[in-house]
């Protein structure tokens, strides 16, 4: 579903907007081709529930607006069973782990900024080549994404 880069740029807008309007603070992210993983902060009053739910509902409108428009034979591949959507673009329960200090964080961004390189994807051949990822930010303090704030520097 992410393969687009639009769909990707979506993913960033939609963070972008969660952090301006001081909902979370974002640590560390990459877009795969199917996939996203973020580290992330959630600001007080916020819940993971709520960031969560919005950050998705945002992003589908977003990518079912475009495949209505351009892809209209696409949705198809998305259709769902289910008696509250039409569609079904994120799996239903995300994957979330609380991340408890420094160590933890720097084990999963290593991940995360590495991903891109693996063998399984092999979308790069170094991490900070990798355009949406916040591997750039961290390995050559240069980045495109004014969103994400250095870890070091909070957590």
């Amino acid at each position: 579903m992410l393969k687009p880069d639009k769909y990707k740029q979506i993913i960033c807008d939609s963070l972008n907007y969660l952090v301006k309007n001081k909902r979370v603070i974002v640590y560390g992210f990459v877009i795969m081709p199917n996939h996203i993983h973020i580290i992330w902060q959630i600001n007080e009053p916020n819940t993971i529930e709520t960031v969560q739910r919005d950050f998705l509902k945002f992003t589908v409108q977003q990518i079912k607006f475009d495949l209505l428009k351009k892809h209209v034979n696409v949705l198809t591949y998305f259709k769902s069973n289910a008696k509250d959507r039409a569609y079904q673009f994120w799996e239903r329960r995300a994957y979330t782990s609380k991340l408890y200090n420094r160590k933890v964080v720097e084990e999963k961004l290593n991940y995360i900024h590495n991903n891109p390189i693996s063998k399984k994807w092999n979308l790069c051949s170094l991490p900070e080549l990798y355009k949406y990822s916040s591997a750039s930010f961290y390995l050559t303090n240069n980045s495109p994404f004014e969103f994400i704030t250095d870890y070091r520097n909070g957590i």
